[in-house]
């Protein structure tokens, strides 16, 4: 485990934060650690909503510990450095995604892979090194190790740098692991929600032909005029996936829903590919014999610190950003409403700097 920071002393902070089951959120003062030797102190101005924020403020994954602030995409700016920090410096753009630690030593970290380390610290709701409760970017300023701080370059926004330090990374990781990011090949994509939208421009970015698959035929349009898509499936519809079958090179699959594998790898060619990044929270039914033509079907978590510094590199080279919607702190929780019933396109990013004030 990487060195304790240096823990003798606080500073005060505050965010929104849920204190129990029901998720809502309001004004809440706490303290941060002071910067040690290797951390790096961010002035919060932006964080997005992502889905898991949602599913951990009301315990839905397991007993959250309360009072939670949530927020793992955070985008800001760097207002203190450790004397041993070597990668930022003071004014620096940057951010910080899905974990803020973890062994350093490990098979999995050795290959920057922290994703996969089994003592990775999550930015939100995990033990810290110290025995505190990490809190999230709901809040006006994080302290985090230098090696989990994302450099975000100068011509991407930082209001739409943060949701790519989850969503992004998501989707970018799998496509780029399992070799479904190559001109000409054909790429399916489950869902066309903040996950399967950013999986959309990246795969068309790559030189992929995209088909998005939606059970809504309502979001047809949006794929194609908006996003890109080349095509679209109404998973729902039988005559159309008869017609698309052994079609794919490869899918992501962005949907959190219990849904049937099924149909989705008769999409795949023989050796095809489908990945799941979605999270639903039942076990999903996989008969072996959809199988037998050399397909697979597989799941990823987020990527690695090298590799998410390698796609904010190049989502700023090629012009790739998430569609936000911009709110203020205290719409958040009208926010998390609409979330529940998919009314966002496709992103909230909370305005941190603008809008969050001290509670007293």
């Amino acid at each position: 485990m990487a060195a304790t920071p240096e823990l003798e002393h606080s500073r005060k902070a505050f965010g929104w934060a849920a204190r129990d089951k029901s998720g809502v959120l309001s004004p809440f003062d706490f303290t941060r650690r002071e910067t040690g030797e290797k951390d790096v102190a961010i002035k919060v101005l932006f964080c997005g909503i992502c889905h898991t924020d949602l599913h951990v403020i009301r315990s839905d994954w397991g007993e959250s510990t309360y009072p939670l602030i949530p927020g793992h995409e955070i985008a800001g700016e760097v207002i203190e450095v450790g004397s041993k920090v070597q990668k930022h410096k003071v004014g620096d753009r940057v951010g910080v995604g899905c974990m803020v630690n973890s062994c350093r030593s490990c098979k999995s970290c050795d290959e920057d892979l922290e994703n996969y380390c089994s003592k990775t610290i999550q930015t939100y709701g995990a033990k810290d090194l110290d025995g505190s409760i990490t809190q999230g970017g709901y809040s006006d300023l994080v302290v985090v190790d230098e090696h989990f701080v994302i450099s975000i370059p100068d011509n991407l926004p930082l209001e739409a740098a943060g949701p790519l330090l989850c969503a992004g990374i998501t989707v970018y990781s799998p496509l780029r692991y399992f070799g479904i990011d190559k001109p000409g090949l054909h790429v399916g994509v489950v869902g066309l929600g903040g996950l399967g939208h950013m999986a959309v421009k990246f795969a068309k970015a790559f030189g992929a032909k995209v088909t998005v698959i939606s059970t809504s035929p309502n979001k047809k349009k949006e794929a194609i005029e908006h996003l890109g898509a080349d095509s679209f499936l109404v998973s729902r519809n039988p005559e159309e996936l008869e017609a698309a079958k052994g079609t794919l090179d490869g899918i992501i699959d962005t949907v959190s829903a219990v849904h049937s594998l099924v149909p989705l790898v008769d999409l795949l060619k023989t050796g095809g590919k489908h990945v799941i990044v979605g999270l639903p929270d039942k076990p999903l039914e996989l008969p072996i014999f959809p199988l037998l033509a050399r397909k697979s079907v597989a799941a990823s978590n987020i990527g690695g610190i090298k590799e998410t510094q390698e796609m904010i590199n190049y989502c700023a080279k090629h012009d790739i950003q998430p569609d936000i919607e911009i709110i203020p702190v205290d719409y958040v929780n009208t926010a998390m409403q609409r979330l529940v019933k998919a009314d966002v396109k496709y992103r909230f990013v909370i305005d941190i700097g603008n809008t969050l004030k001290p509670s007293s």
